[in-house]
């Protein structure tokens, strides 16, 4: 039963009608705590896409009757929808059919975008006389004041095309005598235009009578006269009858006109909003850093949502404090202010913020000094350094992790937030949660993936202590050439693997000649070259994706020269990978900078030369260009 009285029953303009009723003619009661008592949130109200719940509705007729002391309220509310004051959708819906009969027949169809809690149908029984019937939903269990809020709207009907009221007979009613459904006989007078005109035929017969009576008893000059006088009378009273068709025809374009404005309004907003959400996904999908997923979608939602300011904080990883991330639509000073703040995330705190992150559920403030009473001295503070007026902030929640909060506001626009605001916002926070949730799981991964690969490459300076750090140097060197020459990022992070497994053959050189003080002998030189060839067959067994399939082959080739002189295929120039040109580079510097079994370090100076000298020899001049520069950037050399 609990179920049933939270179930989404009632569109949140039925009570927007209420409310439009009380600033009328009770402008004295507080409307916030009317609708506060009855679970009800005023951006709800305003949002013609809210539905609200029976025991909600309950709530808010019962405290109404209270305040106002009108136990009638109810139909007096739906006749309401008929006023000038009213700006309901029933009134101009009503006023987009011609006449009665036809909005009366169509109330059947329209009742759904009112109401779930039953279902009407309508049948003309005469020209002016319709039934109608409202069939309760199963499960569903209307009160009394329903059914008068009913005959309210049915008595609007006819108020709206500014007849008399209607005459309504209820011979059955589901509240009295065991009733199954309200059942109600709808009759109404003639609109203006149909008197006149009906006045018109009667004239006009009569005047065709009397003429066929006279036309033997009176001259034909005198029956002319009459004739002539009855036909101008026809005709004058058609003219004004036709003037009331033209004015009933005409209040019911401009009403039909502002409703498919309205429509066409909301329609551009759903489709908005149907390419945001589209982008974002596109977006999302295309990011797996949690820098990149932040700044695309706090991007989306600059260019497609009508907010003036937008951000978003994450938890930091140790759940102690909540920090400002991205945002749009602050000044240099406030994106300052937002740079050097975060909030502690405690039990105890009364910030908005936390609230929302802590209770995972969003809040709507169209005035915030309704609620500054609530909010801690700090969280006040902030909000009027970012000059806050009304706002949304909608927790970030991967299943019960929260992650992190969306906050947006209005300052120019002064648009009231509404309820399908957060609906929007809450979406996409679902969307970007997990997208948040995946990209921390591949950050873990990737971590995951290079600690391993320094890991191998310890094991191969553990074999050597004397050359320990060799691969992480040429790593940092093959990365800060790659970035130097502009290559994308993926082939900077591939570069990074290979660098760091270059040598990993030589865990298949034995001792006395990987560790040999002195110069090698012939037969000991071509063992040790074989780890070039080793290094990329031991490297294939590991199941490398996409651009890290070049990993073997790159790192295989590391000692081929651009003259083709290299080992172990003898490429050359461009047949050798770019990424085994960076290698060469990089390697060869390293080694001869550092101190071996058989030789001190060479001096910088020395080492340049010699990379200088083997441009086109044993190198892509490109890349030792690109190297220079990287030492350059790094302060390692003088610029020139």
């Amino acid at each position: 039963m609990r179920a049933e009285m939270d179930r989404p029953l009632y569109n949140s303009r039925i009570i927007n009608t209420f409310i439009a009723l009380l600033r009328k003619r009770y402008p004295y009661i507080n409307i916030s705590d009317l609708l506060n008592y009855a679970g009800m949130e005023r951006y709800q109200v305003e949002d013609e896409g809210h539905w609200f719940s029976q025991s909600q509705v309950d709530r808010f007729y019962e405290q109404l009757v209270n305040v106002t002391g009108n136990t009638n309220i109810a139909r007096e509310a739906g006749r309401f929808a008929a006023s000038a004051e009213s700006i309901g959708a029933m009134k101009q819906y009503v006023l987009s059919h011609v006449a009665p009969a036809t909005a009366y027949e169509m109330l059947g169809k329209a009742s759904i975008n009112f109401t779930r809690s039953s279902t009407c149908t309508a049948r003309r029984l005469r020209s002016e006389t319709v039934e109608l019937t409202f069939t309760p939903v199963e499960g569903v269990r209307e009160r009394p004041y329903q059914c008068e809020n009913r005959i309210g709207h049915i008595d609007a009907v006819s108020l709206v095309f500014k007849h008399r009221l209607p005459r309504i007979e209820h011979p059955e009613c589901m509240f009295r005598d065991n009733g199954q459904v309200c059942r109600y006989i709808v009759s109404w007078q003639r609109s203006p235009s149909a008197f006149w005109h009906k006045v018109r035929n009667a004239f006009a017969v009569g005047i065709a009578l009397v003429g066929l009576i006279a036309c033997q008893e009176v001259s034909s000059y005198t029956l002319g006269v009459f004739l002539a006088a009855g036909l101008l009378g026809v005709l004058l009273i058609s003219l004004y009858a036709s003037h009331l068709q033209v004015r009933e025809f005409s209040s019911a374009i401009v009403n039909l006109r502002d409703s498919n404005d309205k429509l066409i309004e909301q329609i551009n907003t759903n489709y908005n909003n149907a390419l945001f959400i589209n982008e974002i996904g596109q977006a999302l999908s295309k990011q797996m850093e949690i820098d990149g997923i932040l700044s695309n979608v706090i991007r989306k939602f600059e260019q497609r949502l009508d907010f003036d300011r937008g951000m978003i904080w994450l938890v930091s990883t140790d759940r102690t404090r909540l920090n400002f991330c991205t945002g749009f639509g602050y000044s240099e000073d406030l994106i300052e202010i937002l740079n050097n703040s975060s909030f502690r995330v405690r039990s105890d705190s009364r910030g908005i913020f936390i609230i929302s992150l802590r209770e995972r559920k969003p809040f709507l403030i169209n005035n915030i000094d309704e609620i500054k009473d609530e909010l801690s001295p700090r969280s006040l503070e902030f909000a009027r350094q970012m000059k806050t007026k009304s706002f949304i902030c909608c927790p970030i929640i991967y299943e019960d992790d929260a992650l992190g909060i969306i906050a947006v506001d209005n300052l120019q626009t002064k648009r009231l937030l509404l309820q399908s605001d957060i609906s929007l916002i809450m979406g996409v926070a679902q969307e970007i949660a997990i997208s948040l949730h995946n990209a921390a799981l591949i950050q873990s991964k990737l971590e995951q993936f290079r600690s391993i690969l320094h890991t191998l490459a310890a094991s191969i300076d553990a074999r050597a202590p004397l050359t320990a750090g060799h691969s992480e140097r040429v790593t940092e060197y093959a990365v800060g050439i790659s970035e130097e020459m502009g290559m994308p990022k993926d082939f900077c992070e591939m570069i990074r693997v290979a660098a760091l497994l270059h040598d990993y053959g030589k865990i298949g050189v034995c001792d006395s000649i990987l560790k040999k003080n002195g110069k090698l002998e012939p037969e000991e030189r071509q063992e040790i070259e074989k780890h070039a060839e080793k290094t990329r067959i031991i490297l294939e067994q590991i199941r490398f994706e996409g651009l890290y399939r070049q990993v073997p082959e790159i790192a295989g080739c590391h000692h081929e020269k651009y003259d083709g002189s290299g080992y172990p295929k003898g490429l050359r120039g461009m047949e050798i990978p770019l990424g085994a040109r960076i290698l060469a580079v990089a390697d060869v510097f390293e080694a001869i900078t550092s101190k071996r079994h058989y030789r001190d370090p060479m001096p910088l100076g020395q080492a340049l030369e010699i990379l200088n000298h083997e441009r086109g020899i044993h190198f892509d001049s490109d890349v030792v260009d690109a190297f220079l520069r990287y030492l350059q950037r790094k302060e390692m050399v003088p610029r020139p």
